[in-house]
């Protein structure tokens, strides 16, 4: 069916944000409506995050009407809401290519643009990005603007507060700017906040306030208490009235709250802001996620990040598969074993949904614990809750458990504490790239003693290793990916899995296939496919447990096979097949086999469908064949 383009000739003259400049403020809110109408045209063909980037198309317009992105830099954080920027920045005619593979990416990224200043995927960095950048510029003696974008759910993230922090301390000239989209003012004391807000900013009033205090310092013996007294009499009338008191904690000049949709007041104080020379600047911009679209305004929590759906009603497009989600089958087996367990605890990273942890919360509110953008917090709360014990859940998409690296080692492992990281998203992903990829988890894992790890190939294994996990009395992680199951029927009652202990799931001869996780069924459905082509009998192998490893069935395997297959949907470096191989040489049994390895190679991977990254690295059930074939020739 041909679609539906609708006519959008404002953005279409626009070949670079420097256009913006002329724009009268008529022209901005009709260019601000064709906007949004392509976000929505094409999300809706290619999924992405919807709501966060409609909510910011006036503040977009009004950046870039303000501030010269040719010099000027600013840096989004994770970047969901930046749909707007690169319609506005030359990527206007390759904005339908959006998260496909070989299009544009659904995150700012350096080697995209020349207006994408700083690469990002992962919240709460902006500050820190910002503040690296505005040192830079002063050491290197120029005087251009340095402006971050932050919400309100990155600003939950602790390095956003390190990033404030030192801000505040070095006293570099930065513009923060603060996308609320969530915090409730009531409209009395918002209007007398934003009037209390301007006044105190203006260069007559901090001028008016350095030389008051000055005065009062030079006064003999009293002049240090009376100016103490002077400023604490300030933070308390302006902490009653406004909501900037901790940012002015923070050494932060702070502006606000605005109305992020209307172009003119957010030119008028971003104006402001970067006329305030001395020290840092926070400028409170409200805005509503969604806006401009009414499904995603009712329900943004839906639209953050969707998949396809018809523009005209707003529903999404049902999906033709039929199977059930790892997601989904975790959710249901947690809540489970939790109804006969009420030891146990489940906690996420502001992923309620995402994670399959929603049920959970509304089952046992007093067992579920959101502890907003923190895996790092979350990590170390889960090692307090299991040091007094109880045994955590942590839900975790894989790419966001890098961030709590160090606590996983320390709080959890070096201590031996039952936590059971439940890593979801293991693997390639598809459309969000390589920012959100789970190629790393088994590499980052594996080698921290005392952690255990296990690879579900299917729904019904996920079953039984989350109930395994949750037997143990030490730190467990099990991954899995994203998406649909294979068909597996889930009968039976969960059972515990002998440590240590794989699965020979096709008895053969010729070549030996061991596969990690999700590329078990495809290894099979290969099995199959070259005995039928080419007579080759091969054996397929499930380690079920990366960590410890099966040892006694590797070692029978190297001891029977010449040709030997390694299949993993991780990287290859640090990944399981590198341990198959250390543990091979380290007990002599590597004598002259010829044994290949498929996985992520040593290179990031694009954004793209899942069977299109899978094909593009030699994962799907073809490349598979392929690999066995090439064995058996050799």
């Amino acid at each position: 069916m041909e679609r539906c383009v609708a006519e959008t000739p404002l953005l279409d003259g626009i070949d670079s944000p420097a256009c913006l400049h002329s724009f009268s403020d008529v022209q901005l809110a009709h260019l601000a409506a064709e906007v949004r109408q392509r976000i929505i045209e094409v999300v809706s063909h290619t999924g992405g995050h919807l709501a966060p980037s409609l909510g910011v198309v006036e503040l977009t317009l009004a950046l870039l009407s303000t501030f010269d992105m040719g010099k000027d830099k600013l840096i989004w954080d994770v970047g969901h809401q930046a749909y707007a920027y690169k319609l506005l920045t030359g990527r206007a005619a390759q904005f339908h290519t959006l998260r496909s593979f070989g299009g544009i990416s659904g995150f700012p990224r350096m080697a995209e643009s020349p207006y994408d200043h700083f690469g990002v995927g992962h919240s709460s960095t902006s500050i820190s990005a910002a503040l690296g950048m505005a040192l830079a510029r002063d050491l290197s003696g120029l005087s251009h603007h340095v402006i971050a974008v932050i919400g309100d759910g990155s600003l939950t993230g602790g390095e956003a507060f390190e990033g404030l922090n030192l801000a505040g301390h070095m006293g570099r000239r930065l513009i923060v700017v603060l996308n609320d989209n969530e915090m409730s003012i009531s409209p009395n004391v918002g209007a007398l906040s934003l009037f209390l807000s301007r006044t105190l900013s203006k260069r007559w009033v901090r001028q008016t306030r350095r030389e008051v205090l000055k005065f009062l310092r030079s006064i003999p013996r009293i002049g240090q208490k009376l100016a103490v007294y002077a400023m604490r009499g300030e933070w308390s009338f302006k902490s009653f009235f406004t909501p900037g008191m901790l940012f002015e904690a923070f050494r932060f000049n702070y502006i606000g709250p605005v109305d992020g949709h209307d172009i003119q007041a957010l030119r008028r104080h971003l104006m402001a802001a970067a006329s305030i020379e001395d020290g840092p600047v926070l400028l409170h911009v409200r805005t509503c996620k969604g806006k401009g679209y009414a499904p995603a305004e009712k329900n943004p929590t839906l639209y953050h990040g969707i998949g396809l759906f018809t523009p005209e009603t707003g529903q999404p497009v049902p999906s033709t598969a039929k199977l059930s989600s790892f997601t989904s089958v975790f959710s249901n087996t947690l809540l489970e074993i939790a109804a006969r367990n009420d030891r146990v605890i489940a906690i996420t990273a502001a992923m309620p949904e995402g994670t399959g942890t929603a049920r959970f919360r509304e089952c046992f509110p007093d067992r579920f614990v959101d502890v907003g953008i923190c895996e790092q917090h979350a990590v170390t709360f889960a090692a307090g809750l299991a040091s007094q014990g109880y045994h955590p859940v942590v839900a975790v998409y894989s790419t966001f458990l890098q961030r709590a690296y160090d606590q996983i080692v320390h709080d959890v492992c070096l201590q031996n504490l039952p936590v059971t990281f439940c890593v979801d998203r293991a693997g390639l992903v598809g459309e969000d790239g390589a920012t959100h990829h789970g190629a790393f988890d088994i590499a980052y894992l594996r080698h921290v003693p005392n952690m255990r790890l296990l690879a579900p190939r299917d729904e019904d294994m996920l079953r039984h290793c989350l109930n395994t996990a949750l037997q143990l009395t030490a730190p467990c992680a099990l991954r899995y990916p994203r998406g649909v199951g294979f068909g597996i029927p889930l009968t039976g009652d969960v059972r515990v899995l002998a440590p240590g202990m794989g699965e020979v799931m096709l008895e053969g001869t010729d070549v030996a296939v061991i596969a990690v996780g999700n590329r078990v069924h495809p290894s099979l459905e290969a099995a199959a496919l070259v005995e039928q082509e080419a007579g080759i009998r091969t054996l397929v192998f499930d380690p079920v447990w990366l960590k410890p490893l099966p040892e006694a069935q590797l070692a029978d395997i190297a001891r029977r096979f010449s040709r030997i297959l390694l299949v993993e949907e991780g990287v290859l470096a640090g990944g399981f097949s590198s341990a198959v191989l250390e543990f091979w040489n380290d007990k002599g049994l590597l004598c002259g086999q010829h044994i290949k390895r498929i996985g992520l190679p040593d290179r990031f991977v694009e954004h793209g469908s899942q069977l299109c990254l899978r094909e593009h690295v030699g994962l799907r059930c073809k490349n598979i064949a392929e690999a066995i074939m090439a064995l058996s020739i050799r």
